[in-house]
């Protein structure tokens, strides 16, 4: 029931009920007054001609008794009458089955109205009497008289109860009750059908609407009229039609949005005016949880020099930059306000890495400081035993001598230094060439440790090979330019193991690459230093090469070459000592 009345058919139904109820009750009040007051007209002009008949026949009839059937014949059911002289007496009474007919004729009597009658008009008028039938109680009746057609013999009252009248008019009730009854069922009717062919579509409209809200943009209302319903209805489909169109692109834009976040190499970071991240892409996340994990101990989810930047920003509505460095990272921040209409609804702050261009500024940095230093001492040698013999310090020719081979080793050193840099400068920039060849890894690993076996022996150092069931592995290589790698991993770990130590030479195979390892038995390179042993000029510890005739570019060429042949070099520490570099290959 109360989904009926809250339901736009009960709704309606309920106002074109009322108001058609209202219009039948009104209608139905005023034919009620006006077939009353109809009958009672009615009524009085019947008693009138009544009266006037009755005089007729009683003026006419010698007859007494004749006259009196006719008038009784004459009278109505329920119809009295009474004949008065001048006297005021009764001269004939026409009452049958009247019990109380002496206190009907002396009230009809007593009247003024009657009491002081002129004979030559006539009246009627409606009076309570005794009940005709029962004693001590009165009705209502119509009471009419008329004189008599001969003047001075007196008038003829004629009197009737309403109960007669009311029977009409109980009979015609009955008919515009039932009249309205029928209209009642009937304004139901096509309230209903009325109501459910307007409410027909707007329930369509309403499953349309909780579909649209679903996100089913492809729901439609069958337009079957061209009414404004109708065209509500194709409005209504445009519409989704155009939600669709519109959602479409948001999603499009949002997609595009989301997709060059993601691919962005910048940590960016959309904020509230209270500082609540709304929108964040992975780098971001990435630094924030870097971040947390290192600041376990603060509650603030973000660092506190971000917040002091934004909460300038939104003061100020300015952009803020600045280079902070969290978890020692370094990173440049930038921080502008967003605006809504006139108003900054909160601040995107974009955070650019540069922890990798700090390390490359202080490699470049320490590469023109390693070269100037190691191109130096040579230069400095040159000029001073050049000077040396220019000035004829040299008293002997053994001096003399020593002095000119001391320039030419220096020379030479100088020599492989930028023979060096030039190799690694051609091998960064893709110049260098590769000649492969089907090469034997274990002949190859033989022949590389019978050329360091005069070296290993004058170190009291023990080299091996290890083939692990490799003895006929083949892979297509550059030989000479992998000789130059192991050449100088071999003569690293040589010089790098202490007496007594080992070096030994492995070989692992992979379905699609094989794996050889130079492994020492020295102190082995930190922890720390690993990461960075094939930069150039990188050296972990910088006394541990003194007096000896590296160049500090040799990991840095070895990395070069196993990258050009598509393969990787990369160093570990041992599980218990030592160093263990490996080089991997692709078998083809």
């Amino acid at each position: 029931m109360n989904r009926i009345w809250n339901s736009i058919v009960g709704k309606l139904w309920a106002t074109i009920l009322l108001l058609v109820s209202f219009v039948l009750f009104i209608v139905t009040a005023l034919l009620l007054e006006f077939f009353d007051n109809f009958h009672t007209r009615q009524a009085e002009e019947t008693l009138a001609r009544e009266a006037k008949t009755v005089g007729s026949i009683i003026i006419d009839h010698e007859n007494e008794s004749a006259m009196k059937l006719v008038v009784n014949d004459i009278l109505n059911n329920g119809t009295h009458a009474m004949v008065v002289g001048n006297d005021g007496q009764v001269v004939y009474s026409f009452h049958e089955g009247v019990a109380n007919v002496e206190s009907i004729e002396e009230k009809i009597l007593s009247d003024k109205l009657f009491s002081e009658k002129n004979e030559d008009e006539n009246s009627s008028k409606q009076m309570i009497l005794p009940s005709l039938t029962e004693k001590e109680v009165s009705e209502r009746y119509i009471v009419s008289s008329t004189p008599l057609p001969n003047e001075g013999e007196g008038y003829v009252v004629v009197y009737q109860s309403f109960e007669a009248i009311h029977d009409t008019t109980k009979w015609t009730t009955h008919i515009v009750l039932l009249s309205a009854f029928i209209a009642f069922i009937l304004t139901t009717f096509f309230a209903f059908f009325l109501s459910t062919r307007i409410t027909r579509p707007l329930r369509q409209m309403k499953e349309a609407a909780f579909e649209l809200s679903k996100g089913n943009f492809d729901a439609r209302i069958p337009v079957k009229q061209n009414d404004e319903i109708g065209q509500l209805s194709t409005a209504f489909n445009q519409m989704g039609r155009q939600l669709k169109y519109n959602v479409e692109l948001i999603k499009q834009d949002k997609e595009q949005l989301s997709s060059i976040l993601t691919s962005m190499t910048d940590a960016v970071i959309t904020f509230n005016r209270d500082n609540t991240i709304l929108l964040s892409n992975p780098q971001a996340e990435n630094v924030l949880q870097k971040w947390s994990f290192i600041n376990q101990d603060s509650k603030e989810l973000l660092p506190p020099e971000i917040i002091h930047m934004l909460e300038h920003a939104v003061m100020f509505a300015e952009e803020v930059d600045a280079e902070l460095e969290l978890g020692k990272r370094f990173f440049v921040v930038k921080i502008s306000p967003l605006y809504s209409k006139n108003s900054i609804r909160g601040a995107v702050a974009v955070l650019r890495d540069m922890t990798e261009q700090h390390q490359l500024d202080k490699l470049r940095s320490d590469f023109i400081a390693n070269v100037s230093h190691e191109l130096r001492t040579p230069i400095s040698m040159l000029q001073g035993y050049s000077e040396a013999i220019l000035d004829g310090v040299p008293e002997t020719a053994e001096e003399n001598h020593e002095m000119v081979k001391i320039i030419h080793d220096e020379s030479q050193r100088m020599g492989r230094l930028v023979t060096d840099l030039l190799d690694l400068a051609r091998m960064e920039s893709g110049h260098m060439r590769l000649y492969k060849s089907e090469m034997a890894v274990i002949p190859f690993l033989e022949r590389m440790r019978n050329k360091f076996m005069q070296v290993a022996k004058d170190a009291n150092v023990d080299l091996e090979v290890e083939a692990n069931g490799s003895e006929m592995l083949h892979l297509q290589a550059d030989e000479d330019r992998i000789e130059q790698v192991f050449t100088n991993l071999i003569d690293n770990a040589i010089r790098h193991t202490p007496d007594g130590g080992r070096v030994k030479l492995s070989v692992e195979k992979y379905p699609k690459s094989v794996a050889i390892s130079v492994i020492d038995t020295g102190s082995g390179i930190p922890e720390e230093d690993l990461p960075f042993v094939f930069e150039r000029f990188y050296k972990a510890d910088k006394a541990r090469t003194r007096g000896k005739s590296g160049t500090g570019l040799g990991l840095a060429i070895a990395k070069n070459i196993a990258d050009s042949h598509g393969g990787s070099i990369s160093a570990r520490r041992g599980e218990k000592e030592g160093t263990i570099f490996t080089c991997v290959l692709p078998l083809e």
